[in-house]
């Protein structure tokens, strides 16, 4: 058997063969922490301490894993949003801190409002609309998504959390399906935006695993989801609604402008690493 402080340093010192050396430490810290539910420091406490069989079979199936370039929360199923674990599987992108930074300024927005009706376009794991209907619990939400694989997940984390969201699937690049959509206080979406020529210069671990469906767009066309957003806010958007989106970093300046052209009021938000990476608009220019 294999004890706990053998098995952090074994799995970290394989993992250097695809990742740096702090990013593999910080994996073998949290698989540790899943399989055992020891912190850091519990772990030290104890580090002669020996996984149980169970723990063992585990570890070594993870670390084949891993090994692989699987990332991490496909391998335990789960990834942190908002203080709460959501389930992840390869039919979902893994949800990024950024993202918190966009659910908490609509959160921030809107929590003295008493009547909220929101779409969210994009569901993936559903972080974004089960996190907004937590902590606005007087908004009603619509997510759609193209991929009823990602609306299963989305749906066992509402479930989750007891968090009470429509789900629909919803080609939203196709606009015969805007007739089937009502009016919106809120729209919100973490579209695909990667344009396909970034893939070269991208980890495997993404490029390997994670939704492609979710994560690219044509490199002719990289804003093609703003555009078809703020098309659809012309007509869906109730007086003095916003719409709120993330936004690649490389063309964020482009979507601010796009979005220009369609609203009076346009903000380019910085997220905590001083990127430009949201974009709020509000007040429509009607056609």
């Amino acid at each position: 058997m294999l004890r706990l402080n053998d098995a952090f340093y074994s799995l970290k010192n394989e993992l250097q063969s695809i990742y740096d050396a702090n990013e593999a430490a910080a994996i073998a810290h949290e698989l540790l922490y899943h399989l055992t539910g020891l912190s850091k420091f519990e772990r030290l406490l104890h580090k002669e301490q020996l996984l149980t069989e169970l723990q063992y079979d585990q570890f070594l199936n993870a670390k084949d894993r891993l090994l692989t370039g699987e990332p991490l929360q496909y391998v335990t199923g789960t990834q942190w949003f908002m203080g709460r674990e959501f389930k992840v599987n390869e039919h979902v992108l893994i949800p990024r801190p950024e993202t918190e930074e966009l659910v908490q300024w609509i959160a921030n927005d809107w929590k003295e409002k008493t009547v909220i009706s929101i779409l969210d376009i994009g569901t993936g794991s559903g972080c974004i609309p089960v996190s907004l209907k937590l902590q606005l619990p007087q908004a009603t939400i619509l997510s759609g998504d193209i991929s009823a694989a990602s609306l299963e997940v989305a749906e066992q984390n509402a479930l989750k959390y007891d968090a009470v969201i429509e789900l629909a699937e919803i080609d939203f690049l196709d606009e015969r399906t805007w007739s089937y959509l009502g009016a919106f206080d809120v729209i919100v979406s973490n579209p695909p935006y990667i344009p396909e020529a970034e893939k070269q210069h991208m980890h495997m671990n993404v490029i390997d695993y994670e939704p492609g469906l979710a994560l690219f767009v044509p490199d002719d066309d990289p804003l093609l989801f703003y555009k078809k957003i703020a098309r659809f806010a012309q007509a869906h958007l109730k007086t003095g609604g916003a719409v709120y989106c993330e936004v690649h970093k490389a063309h964020a300046r482009e979507t601010r402008q796009l979005f220009e052209c369609y609203f009076r009021e346009v903000i380019l938000q910085n997220d905590i690493h001083e990127n430009e990476r949201m974009v709020k608009a509000q007040t429509l220019i009607k056609p």
